[in-house]
């Protein structure tokens, strides 16, 4: 039997229509590279979107054609956003902090058309532009340097069109937008979002049980908006007619503190490395800042128990994600059920540590090498695997390979864990990371944080060495904080109280900072080169 249902294919330009109809008033604030704040609202950001879609569409822009952005986070982004979109084109985020050769192999690999570029971001362009070919560049003015020859103005651009645009229609599995993966481990990889993606991941995450986003809160990613979506923030927010606040290129501990309190941000996003940068500032300067009761999303990374710890004494939030670029990328958030409210402070705490539970309409499961799918008893590890509406099933433009997808459809991750009765996600380890010492699986990422736990580290890596005995042996590499003193001996000692004897590190190497990725993660393989020579 049919339904009765209206078959309405679910898309972006939906979420535009709405939050220019219904939160016409909400302001969206920028800060500015010389710290001004640019205000507007979503009324006149679906106006600017819109005619951005027309100005695409007269341009010659066809039907998934791909428009590339290179771009901070700032309210032109947010209309590129929806704007390219609207126009049925693909909204290509280019990651401003890899080399200018990698980022000239994916756009050449993604056979993007048109760019959209930040005038204090052509510095950089300059270093690629020869290896790429773009029909026609548009430069974002965010300082009064003018626009270079054979560039054009993207104000003008935009304004050389009358506003008056009916957009073309399109399907909910049309491609929507497109992030390619930080390649450490071989060349990156395409993942391309559809409409109806899109939306079911800022519809779902949106909920209380996960981000919990009305238009009663203001939202600021810290997470770059050309990584994973900014974490499907910039959707979420506005179709909840959340304000907006956007950092620019401003990402220091301050700069942050200073919109957190100026602009009453409730809830942000971004990696560990910026959260340690926060509160570090905190810490240094207690009275500076008065800020708002928040929420702090954080993903790309594990988050150690004493930093949650750390930030409630602030009076701040820390809540655990999970996912990655190939799932849109949220599939899991660690909010505590109401049964745990009368748990003990440490167990509540050990249980805000983990990567949460899946949101709706995503399955997970974990499987080991053999291929068995694993029991969630809290004590058998393997491989996260997971299935659903936001999740992909296949790279752009590459053949399927059995190291990314199962026989039966599911995306590999590549992530160690085990699961709980309850469904919480505890993530272990990376399968290239986990260490392997007699015969015993070691989690660095449970090293790292017992490390960070110690009140004189700043941040801690821990790889694995060879060993002539063991196979495989921790080698820790810590960043003492500024002023404080740690040895290697102070760090077994401490260590040796909270885990077993036989995973304790022999071996400790004191450095000034801890390499990363282009998405802030740290970076292990380059960790390797440096101390494994």
């Amino acid at each position: 039997m049919i339904s009765t249902m209206m078959t309405q294919p679910l898309l972006v330009d939906d979420i535009l229509k709405c939050a220019g109809r219904y939160y016409a008033d909400v302001e969206i604030v920028t800060n500015m590279p010389d710290k001004s704040r640019h205000r507007t609202t979503y009324g006149e950001f679906a106006k600017r979107s819109t005619r951005l879609a027309q100005a695409l569409t007269e341009a010659g822009l066809k039907r998934e054609d791909r428009v590339a952005t290179l771009c901070w986070n700032h309210h032109v982004h947010l209309e590129a956003y929806f704007g390219i979109p609207a126009a049925n084109g693909v909204l290509h985020t280019l990651n401003l902090r890899l080399a200018p050769e990698d980022i000239a192999w994916i756009v050449n690999h993604a056979e993007d058309r048109f760019l959209i570029v930040d005038d204090v971001l052509l510095p950089l362009y300059e270093k690629f532009a020869d290896q790429v070919n773009f029909e026609r560049v548009f430069v974002v003015s965010l300082t009064d340097e003018g626009i270079p020859d054979g560039m054009e103005s993207y104000e003008d651009f935009i304004n050389g069109v009358d506003g008056e645009f009916e957009l073309p229609a399109k399907e909910e599995n049309d491609g929507c937008g497109m992030c390619y993966t930080s390649g450490t481990t071989g060349k990156p990889k395409g993942v391309l979002y559809s409409h109806r993606s899109t939306v079911l991941h800022a519809m779902a995450v949106s909920m209380p049980n996960n981000m919990n986003v009305s238009n009663h809160d203001t939202l600021l990613p810290v997470v770059p908006m050309f990584h994973a979506n900014a974490w499907g923030m910039p959707y979420i927010a506005t179709m909840c007619g959340a304000k907006q606040v956007f950092p620019g290129p401003h990402m220091d501990a301050e700069s942050l503190l200073d919109l957190f309190e100026q602009e009453n941000v409730n809830m942000a996003g971004g990696v560990p490395t910026i959260w340690m940068g926060i509160t570090q500032a905190l810490d240094a300067e207690p009275d500076r800042w008065k800020l708002p009761k928040m929420k702090m999303l954080v993903g790309g990374s594990a988050v150690p128990e004493s930093m949650i710890r750390r930030f409630d004494q602030n009076g701040l939030e820390i809540v655990q994600g999970w996912g990655m670029t190939e799932t849109s990328p949220l599939v899991s958030l660690s909010n505590l059920k109401p049964k745990f409210d009368d748990d003990s402070e440490d167990d509540r705490y050990a249980r805000r540590a983990t990567a949460g539970l899946p949101s709706p309409l995503v399955d997970v499961r974990i499987q080991d090498d053999d291929g068995t799918v694993l029991p969630w008893n809290n004590e058998d590890m393997g491989e996260i695997q997971v299935k659903g509406a936001w999740i992909t099933g296949e790279y752009y433009n590459l053949p399927k390979s059995e190291d990314k997808f199962t026989d039966d459809g599911w995306l590999r991750t590549g992530d160690i864990a085990r699961i709980d009765p309850e469904g919480y996600i505890h993530i272990t380890d990376r399968t290239k990371d986990v260490i392997k010492s007699g015969g015993e699986w070691i989690s660095s990422v449970q090293l790292e944080n017992e490390i960070m736990a110690h009140e004189a580290v700043a941040e801690a890596a821990v790889i694995a060495q060879p060993d002539d005995k063991w196979g495989e042996r921790p080698l820790a590499a810590v960043v003492r904080k500024s002023g404080q003193d740690v040895s290697a001996d102070d760090l077994k000692t401490f260590l040796q109280d909270r885990l077993e004897k036989w995973m304790v590190p022999d071996d400790y190497v004191f450095i000034e900072e801890v390499p990363r990725t282009s998405t802030g993660k740290f970076n292990k393989l380059g960790l390797r080169q440096q101390l494994l020579k």
